[in-house]
């Protein structure tokens, strides 16, 4: 058993909310929000305003800083946003007091992007452009820092500029963040391609990375690479100016990972980049949302099933399988025998991620792709939901027993903080390296999918590892694990746990500035 967060004591005068600190705050993450707090100073930071970018990560940590005494504002990018995504900025949820949400003025990209283009190369001419007013927006704010996500990473010049701090908040797990700050120094030591490594790749300090498993930036489905191509560059930029930040906000915890963190804090290669301190400060999740007549639905279905019977299955609010994939797990459910309720979109034999730009609640009907006979013959069995449901509502529900899902990090971390086993089904980015820590380090996942990318999972092997993950010995083993981290999650948030203590830490720095 891994060692348990202990409480730091001696720490009652980290503890109280922080409301002399007055300071004026700038959240900026791309296509997101800015922070500010109170008159005087500022803290700026921009956010995504996307589920999957993790903007509701960055809300929570808005909330956070309000609570301390800062007043907040984001800098939303507007273009691409989703309806949904508008909606949640204008919704009460987003309004909060001390919080302002200026919109940055649509940048024009028509010409620019094209369809041949992924969504990284997407995402990061959009921000590019976007933040083109970001020095003038700044200068009259006069905040005292500037908080980003990674692929903001274009702020850092302009704040340089005009001699602003700049924290990141990376959103992702440790897994990805130590790649990240590796990758830099792995492109000028390696000639060719990643993949044609003959051994894993040793990041100082970490557990080795199998070269299958690293993101898709770098692999693609095809298990094709070219570092020629544009996302790679992109990313590497991005990741590249992650030294100049003066902090790094992880949204993880001590427990979950410590060799990692520890890694980052103590390891020579990291000294020696050098990397700015790493303060993780997770889990940071969602508290919940009101709920649809639909999902009302959903719930008073589960609150009739036995306790923990229920597979929840959901892929993510931008993930899609293919019509032959999506046939085989429905039917390696149903032969299971097993309760579920399975959240669907629209199969599509294009990339997994191709419906990123398209989050939201749109209508489809199931009938029109499932299994022939499937909904039909697992009526009163399971619910099958079309694109969306009440994802954290779901996984606190005790009658939830396991989560099927890609192992994105909000979904991750969801899952982790009510205790729930998870079936990895990884889909794109770098949900293979969240999934095969969570399998192989971590302890609270059974991995299903095939090491060879692009390969259809059969019925018969989803049966199997659904069964053993619901009745086996495998499945009560990663649920032990997984109530242990969720008490972990919680130990790190209170008052005196290392989340919180990492948190007040950084805040007790802006409160000794000048």
């Amino acid at each position: 058993m891994r060692r348990q967060s202990r409480r730091l004591k001696n720490s009652h005068e980290m503890q109280t909310p922080v409301e002399s600190f007055n300071r004026h705050v700038c959240l900026s993450v791309s296509g997101g929000y800015e922070l500010l707090p109170k008159p005087l100073r500022s803290t700026s930071w921009r956010c995504r305003p996307d589920d999957q970018l993790g903007s509701g990560f960055r809300t929570i940590l808005a909330e956070k800083l309000l609570h301390h005494g800062f007043r907040v504002s984001f800098l939303l990018i507007t273009t691409q946003a989703t309806a949904a995504q508008t909606q949640f900025f204008q919704s009460p949820a987003a309004v909060l007091p001390d919080l302002t949400i200026i919109n940055l003025p649509p940048a024009d990209v028509s010409n620019i992007l094209t369809d041949e283009m992924r969504i990284l190369t997407q995402l990061s001419i959009i921000t590019r452009e976007s933040l083109k007013p970001l020095k003038s927006i700044l200068v009259a704010l006069n905040p005292e820092a500037i908080i980003i996500d990674i692929f903001t990473s274009d702020a850092i010049e302009v704040c340089r500029e005009i001699s602003i701090p700049v924290y990141s908040f990376f959103t992702a797990s440790t897994v990805l963040l130590t790649f990240s700050l590796y990758l830099p120094t792995l492109d000028r030591e390696v000639d060719g391609e990643f993949v044609e490594l003959p051994a894993p790749i040793e990041i100082p300090g970490c557990r080795a990375m199998r070269t299958e498993d690293i993101l898709d930036q770098i692999v693609n489905v095809m298990h094709l690479t070219d570092r020629k191509n544009d996302e790679y560059k992109w990313y590497l930029l991005h990741v590249s100016r992650l030294r100049y930040a003066v902090g790094i906000f992880l949204n993880a915890w001590e427990d979950l990972d410590p060799d990692r963190i520890k890694a980052l804090r103590e390891n020579p290669f990291f000294k020696n980049i050098p990397i700015p301190p790493v303060y993780p400060i997770g889990p940071l999740i969602e508290k919940g949302e009101s709920l649809t007549e639909q999902d009302a639905k959903i719930l008073t279905w589960l609150d009739n099933q036995p306790s923990e019977s229920v597979l929840f299955v959901c892929l993510g609010s931008a993930g899609t399988l293919s019509s032959k994939q999506l046939g085989e797990l429905a039917l390696g459910i149903e032969m299971s025998g097993q309760r579920f309720i399975m959240v669907v979109r629209p199969p599509t034999d294009a990339r997994a991620d191709s419906m990123f730009f398209t989050v939201g609640r749109d209508e489809n009907d199931p009938s029109a792709y499932m299994p022939d006979g499937f909904l039909e013959r697992t009526r009163g069995v399971g619910l099958v939901v079309a694109t969306w449901a009440p994802q954290l509502v779901l996984l606190r529900h005790p009658s939830t027993g396991a989560f099927l899902s890609h192992c994105g990090w909000n979904s991750t971390l969801e899952s982790l903080v009510e205790g729930v086993p998870m079936i990895a089904w990884p889909l794109y980015a770098e949900q293979r390296m969240n999934a095969a820590m969570l399998v192989e380090e971590a302890g609270v996942a059974v991995n299903v999918k095939p090491e060879e990318r692009g390969v259809v999972v059969g019925r018969e092997v989803v049966k199997r590892v659904v069964t053993a993950v619901m009745e086996g010995e495998e499945g009560k083993r990663i649920r032990r694990r997984a109530r242990e981290l969720k008490e972990s999650a919680r130990i790190a948030l209170e008052n005196g746990g290392p989340s919180e203590i990492s948190l007040l830490r950084f805040l007790n720095i802006w409160k000794c500035v000048n």
